[in-house]
């Protein structure tokens, strides 16, 4: 018997700290690390030993007698991955963290942000000895895209949680939700009671087409969708136009993929979810019969990756459907499969595409239709979308990449609803330097930087996409974040940060004079109680509170 790791896989390594033998791959030591779409079992040199298993926080890990019939392909996904990638003798070096020495005495960092690399950062942080943490978030509520952004049908992907659970909880964390730095409190009284202050805030924004009529009404950000569909207080009064059949997604990463399935799925299937309620009530009534999927360029080049593709050739009821003249490839994207130096998940991302091209729609399904080399040129409609053309693109390398150039070809759809998904951004962070070409906060692994002299700025520190941009998933923010910390605590025993004038009362005393609504860790308990009692009387993991006022009454009540 041997363990597979299947699509919950989110990459935060914790599998390789325990393995004995070194048998799962790319470890973060390795370069494809930063690149790949999840982590590989070596079935051959797998011992049986279960470790993997107990310490994934997402329940990615089965062994391969128990592999549920839609998780077998991943045995051989594995087996592919070591035939390009035999495993070589040398286990990497574990990494020397910093000690911080007691004639120091504690180190107070305060973190901006509670979603992934925040709550990595906090684990890092309080797993040290001699570090107070004080995490503040501007909504009521902690974890960021894991509540407000993973699809509700992914609630393994979802437990992550409770990994970060710890961090949040940890005896020397305190948490600050509901106030809104930059609003409540400033940056420069941050540093006042902190020696450090990390900025992990994400990137809330959105891309946008740059076509006429994209601000049309029928036109929104895919990340508007998935934010409405989780119930992210924001959104939860959001309308969308589901009275059309047909839906065009612009755009071909994960994100795409999950809403496109969230249009698509029979909504009993839903309401097993955390999806809040307002959505599941709309996608009932939904006309939407056709979701198209838009990529410029072709399959080999297509940013979702294979877990979530094989996922949603799954979906019951729903054809997932491509023309076989755009699943060919072009001479340049076959040699780039072909080349064995490239990681088998190109080819694997070819191979489904090419396998739907094959398939025979049934008669009365719903349909998710996969396009490659077309862009959209316009939103098309008197007062709202009713159309959207698209032109034909082909691929053609420049600077020794493959770009889509336009040939001049269109065509148009019929639709009320387009949805971009072309990418996140990073929004601009109060008092701080800001980086509008890449959306990201200047910084040198994590150590912000003013752009003018690229000096580091004492005391100011950035981990997960704000940092890096949008890229990689959950588990990738754990190194992100350790990397930031760690640079953090070797500024602090160097002795290059100001200590703190203020201490921990003075800022309770602070928060509460400017901001009595805030919404400590036991409060987020009580929410996160409560909850889960209203989706375990409904059959659901949660039911989850979408407007502020009932999610600080929720705060108020004891248990």
């Amino acid at each position: 018997m041997v363990y597979v790791i299947t699509q919950a896989c989110c990459n935060d390594a914790s599998c390789v700290e325990v393995c004995p033998v070194n048998c799962i791959h790319p470890t973060p030591d390795e370069a494809p690390f930063a690149t790949t779409e999840m982590l590989y079992i070596d079935p051959d040199t797998c011992i049986d030993c279960g470790a993997c298993v107990d310490e994934c926080p997402v329940d990615a890990i089965y062994a391969d007698n128990e592999l549920p019939a839609e998780h077998e392909p991943y045995l051989k996904i594995a087996e592919d991955y070591y035939r390009r990638y035999p495993i070589g003798p040398d286990w990497p070096e574990e990494r020397d963290r910093t000690k911080i020495p007691a004639e120091l005495g504690t180190l107070r960092v305060a973190i901006v942000g509670s979603g992934p690399s925040a709550c990595y950062a906090a684990l890092e942080l309080t797993g040290r000895a001699r570090v107070e943490v004080d995490i503040f978030d501007r909504l009521p509520t902690p974890y960021g895209l894991v509540r407000a952004g993973v699809a509700p049908d992914h609630q393994s992907t979802k437990s992550v949680g409770e990994l970060f659970r710890s961090a949040l909880g940890h005896k020397r964390s305190q948490c600050w939700f509901n106030v809104e730095v930059g609003t409540h409190i400033s940056h420069e009284e941050l540093l006042a009671h902190h020696h450090a202050v990390i900025y992990a805030v994400g990137a809330a924004g959105d891309r946008h087409l740059d076509v006429p009529g994209e601000d049309l009404p029928g036109s929104h950000a895919a990340t508007e969708f998935v934010a409405w569909y989780n119930g992210h207080p924001d959104y939860a009064d959001r309308t969308f136009d589901l009275s059309g059949e047909r839906a065009v997604i612009i755009g071909n990463g994960n994100v795409a993929l999950d809403v496109a399935r969230a249009l698509v799925t029979d909504p009993d299937e839903l309401a097993k979810t955390d999806m809040a309620d307002h959505a599941v009530a709309a996608l009932r009534a939904s006309n939407i019969r056709e979701v198209v999927v838009v990529g410029r360029r072709g399959p080999a080049q297509a940013a979702y990756t294979n877990p979530e593709l094989l996922a949603l050739g799954q979906l019951p009821g729903v054809d997932l459907v491509v023309d076989p003249a755009e699943a060919e490839l072009d001479p340049a994207s076959r040699a780039l499969v072909d080349d064995p130096a490239v990681e088998p998940r190109i080819a694997l991302k070819v191979e489904q595409v090419q396998g739907f091209a094959r398939r025979t729609p049934s008669e009365g399904n719903k349909r998710i239709v996969l396009r490659f080399l077309a862009a959209p040129v316009a939103l098309n409609g008197d007062g709202r979308v009713e159309s959207i053309t698209l032109e034909r693109t082909e691929l053609a390398e420049t600077n020794g990449r493959l770009e889509a150039h336009r040939t001049g070809q269109t065509e148009t759809l019929s639709t009320g609803l387009v949805l971009r998904s072309v990418g996140y951004r990073g929004h601009p962070v109060a008092d701080l330097p800001f980086d509008e070409t890449r959306g990201i906060l200047p910084n040198e692994e994590g150590r912000v930087v003013d752009p003018e002299t690229n000096e580091p700025l004492p005391g100011v520190y950035t981990a997960g996409w704000i940092k890096r941009g949008p890229t990689g998933v959950i588990g990738t923010n754990k190194q992100c974040s350790a990397q930031t910390v760690e640079h953090l605590v070797q500024d602090f025993v160097a002795g290059r940060l100001v200590a703190p004038v203020a201490d921990r009362e003075k800022l309770a005393a602070l928060i509460s004079e400017r901001r009595p609504e805030y919404v400590d860790y036991r409060g987020w308990q009580q929410i996160d109680k409560q909850e889960r009692a209203r989706g375990g009387a409904a059959g659901r993991s949660r039911v989850k509170f979408v407007a502020v006022d009932d999610l600080l009454a929720a705060s108020r009540i004891e248990s």
